[in-house]
């Protein structure tokens, strides 16, 4: 292990994603049409960047939610007009989700109106800081894309305080004796 890695590291380093996450989300929220919800937009980009003709079963598993949910989604879209769906080809039992041209519109103008704010808020200095981070942030998606599920491990009575004083840590608090 590097010896600048401290234990908490990863932790607080995917704090921070999370928080970025949730704050450009929010800003970009603000950005939509009333009713269309970031999450909405995702699956969009989604369908910009994989292509048209996924099945709202894959659909789920790309946005890491349930059928019930991508089925609502799926259904505020189509109202919206931004996709379609038709009957699978391959199997008539199942659907399949086309983005509309009224869709594509959608998702170039939301992205025009994130790059303005963006684009405002962030200096050179920023943006040469967010280049130079892509490539690491790319590779850790793809670790975390490729292992989903967390390793288990007994905990002990002495674990649980080492992970205490590790939460302690990571918050910047020292341990009260």
């Amino acid at each position: 292990m590097n010896a600048m890695y401290k234990p908490g590291d990863g932790y607080i380093f995917f704090s921070e994603i999370g928080k970025i996450d949730q704050l450009c989300t929010t800003l970009v929220g603000k950005m939509l049409p009333d009713g269309v919800h970031p999450s909405h937009f995702a699956i969009v980009l989604h369908l910009v960047r994989t292509g048209d003709g996924v099945t709202p079963l894959s659909l789920a598993g790309a946005m890491n939610v349930s059928k019930a949910t991508i089925s609502h989604s799926i259904q505020v879209l189509e109202k919206r007009g931004f996709i379609e769906t038709r009957p699978c080809v391959l199997d008539a039992r199942s659907k399949q989700v086309f983005l509309t041209a009224a869709g594509h519109v959608f998702c170039e103008e939301a992205i025009k109106a994130a790059a303005r704010t963006f684009n405002h808020i962030l200096s050179d200095q920023d943006r040469q800081t967010m280049t130079d981070a892509l490539p690491g942030l790319a590779t850790i998606r793809k670790l975390l894309e490729a292992n989903r599920e967390p390793v288990q491990a007994e905990v002990s009575h002495t674990d649980h305080d080492a992970s205490g004083t590790l939460a302690l840590a990571i918050l910047g608090d020292t341990p009260r004796q």
